[in-house]
């Protein structure tokens, strides 16, 4: 199915990402049971039980059903129980926002530089060109995470970014095809690539985590850097309860992918909406011109935007990073009328959710920034419909340190730059663990 849809490039979105689940939908209702290999899977959309089973974190925890997902990280976001609980309460202290709030001056640097980088492109052939945007996107957000994640180790982490892209690249062609068990042992010419890639990730942040704990012993000042925090959070531990060097190197692994991930994905999709709804993109200037004219932008200002917010946000609805979210169930257990028995998985479709027309309305699949105006309760009548971060206590804990970056991306962005669509750009998203564009983002830049 999802090969006749791309061989169509077919309009309908959902149909690029999830025909299955789109045709279980139309055929019986938002709650439906199929099989992944023999795994039987629940699937619900109803918002009360979406709410109990994000809140219920020990009755429904994390699914494991590709262990190759756990080599790109197996921080946090895979972590369950009571690990989960330990990791999550050390890591927590690193992502307050008065940490975050201290990285906006690495965002601005690593923004600033390819927004000056697409001004020399634009200047030498006049005052408009077309651009790939995408590969530049992908370049900066890694180089924010090398910076905030590893400060004065920037290099090696930089080279970590580049290995982790091949790593979920290779992953993802795994995923593809059929799943045998154990197949990932086999020494096929991926699977020795894999092997490789992990090793030196495993290499470089090895020395980076040695290294940054020697000078902390010999009495250096802290750098502030995620990984710092993540030490130092880690230090304030009685002995026996802090994290392991493998466990803090894997930590190290998630903000690297989902850090990176994440926001490139959020700035792609906002630049090609913005780029079909102009309307929404003189507005969304014309505010940050209210705000900073052509200075620098600050947090202060960040902070007071009020039409950047909203299109994030339905940026993030129409195109959540990831298309859903799942849950094992271990014992026999009551979700709402359901009875679940041991050995099911419960799925969550967000893409299927956050362009549900009985939950959004007749307009669930436009792009309509205002209905965002008062805020994400208002626009989802408090009910549990928006989950481009999760929900409930495993709300992803880089939220905002995503959400101010893509900010700060956009807003430099707009003060240079108009931009539309070139005729050369393909609308075809596709799954590389996050929505991406195919084809890149081939856009028009005009200099203003």
């Amino acid at each position: 199915m999802l090969k006749e849809a791309r061989s169509k490039l077919t309009d309908c979105f959902i149909s690029l990402l999830m025909p299955y689940s789109l045709q279980m939908l139309n055929t019986y209702g938002n709650t439906f049971f199929t099989w992944l290999g023999p795994v039987p899977v629940i699937t619900i959309m109803n918002p009360y039980l979406i709410k109990e089973v994000c809140n219920r974190v020990f009755d429904f925890p994390k699914t494991h059903p590709f262990p190759l997902l756990a080599l790109i990280t197996d921080g946090l976001a895979n972590s369950d129980g009571d690990k989960w609980a330990k990791h999550r309460k050390i890591i927590n202290p690193a992502f307050y926002f008065e940490k975050i709030k201290n990285m906006i001056p690495t965002f601005y640097k690593s923004c600033n530089d390819v927004v000056c980088e697409w001004e020399k492109l634009v200047s030498s052939n006049g005052s408009s060109c077309e651009v790939d945007v995408w590969p530049w996107i992908v370049n900066m957000t890694g180089d924010v995470i090398s910076r905030t994640a590893f400060g004065s180790s920037y290099k090696e982490g930089q080279r970590i970014f580049i290995l982790q892209m091949e790593l979920a690249d290779l992953i993802t062609q795994a995923l593809g095809k059929n799943y045998i068990p154990g197949y990932r042992h086999f020494p096929t010419k991926n699977n020795r690539r894999i092997n490789t890639i992990v090793r030196e990730i495993q290499g470089i942040l090895t020395g980076i985590i040695s290294n940054r704990k020697k000078a902390r012993d010999a009495g250096e000042a802290p750098s502030g850097d995620l990984l710092d925090l993540l030490l130092e959070s880690n230090s304030g531990q009685t002995k026996g309860n802090g994290l392991t060097t493998k466990e803090i190197m894997e930590e190290c692994k998630l903000f690297y992918f989902a850090g990176q991930e994440t926001t490139s994905v959020l700035v792609a999709w906002t630049m090609v909406l913005l780029s079909q709804h102009q309307d929404w993109q003189a507005r969304a200037r014309e505010e940050l011109m209210q705000v900073f004219g052509n200075n620098k932008p600050d947090l202060e200002g960040i902070n007071q935007l009020k039409v950047m917010p909203m299109i994030m946000y339905e940026v993030l609805r129409l195109y959540p990073p990831l298309i859903e979210m799942n849950r094992a169930v271990h014992k026999k257990i009551k979700l709402g009328d359901l009875t679940l028995p041991g050995g099911v998985q419960v799925n969550m479709p967000i893409l299927l959710i956050q362009r549900d027309t009985k939950i959004w309305g007749d307009d669930a699949t436009e792009f309509k920034p205002e209905r965002f105006k008062d805020g994400i309760s208002k626009a989802t009548k408090s009910q549990v419909c928006f989950l481009p971060f999760g929900w409930g206590p495993r709300l992803c804990i880089g939220q905002n340190y995503a959400l101010l970056e893509a900010k700060m991306a956009m807003t430099l962005i707009l003060q240079r730059f108009s931009f539309e669509l070139s005729p050369s750009y393909v609308h075809l998203p596709h799954r590389v663990i996050t929505i991406h564009p195919q084809f890149g983002v081939p856009l028009i830049l005009h200099k203003l």
